[in-house]
């Protein structure tokens, strides 16, 4: 428990984070997280290969592109692409990856859970950043208290 506290601390204390799955056209958890992400002390780049621009900023088509890196990357994209999100993380040296997760599969994979493992990146695989970064909204506290009694939150989420 204290090392998934710990985990979520050190992700949302980053100084760079990209968030990877923001749609140019409709609104997506991807594109909440980084509106979310974009008011606190923290340098927020959105990703998405399609997008040029993401709620009014410059958007990134991949993680490689964004000028000075990132420490942090929250994955909020299909499951499928998670994979590929994670390889481009081993190969840039990030160490911190959040798989986004409200409700279904969200953004886990085993593939990318499995990789994240394999390559000592410190990994919340599950949860939504939103149930964590003040001030938290009240839809998210309830979220994260009715994942956390029926178990559906990662331990690693479990704060």
């Amino acid at each position: 428990m204290a090392r998934m506290s710990q985990a979520i601390r050190q992700f949302l204390a980053a100084k760079r984070i990209a968030v990877a799955g923001v749609s140019h056209d409709t609104p997506t958890p991807a594109n909440h997280i980084y509106v979310k992400l974009r008011g606190t002390h923290s340098r927020v780049f959105p990703v998405n290969p399609h997008a040029q621009e993401v709620e009014g900023d410059p958007c990134f088509p991949n993680l490689a592109a964004i000028p000075g890196g990132v420490e942090a990357v929250v994955i909020a994209t299909p499951p499928g692409a998670a994979e590929s999100v994670v390889r481009e993380c081993v190969a840039l040296g990030i160490k911190q990856v959040w798989m986004h997760r409200a409700f279904g599969a969200g953004s886990v994979s085993a593939a990318a859970v499995r990789l994240c493992r394999e390559n000592d990146i410190a990994l919340i695989d599950g949860a939504c950043p939103m149930m964590y970064v003040e001030p938290v909204d009240f839809a998210h506290k309830c979220f994260r208290g009715v994942m956390g009694l029926t178990g559906k939150l990662p331990a690693a989420a479990r704060v």
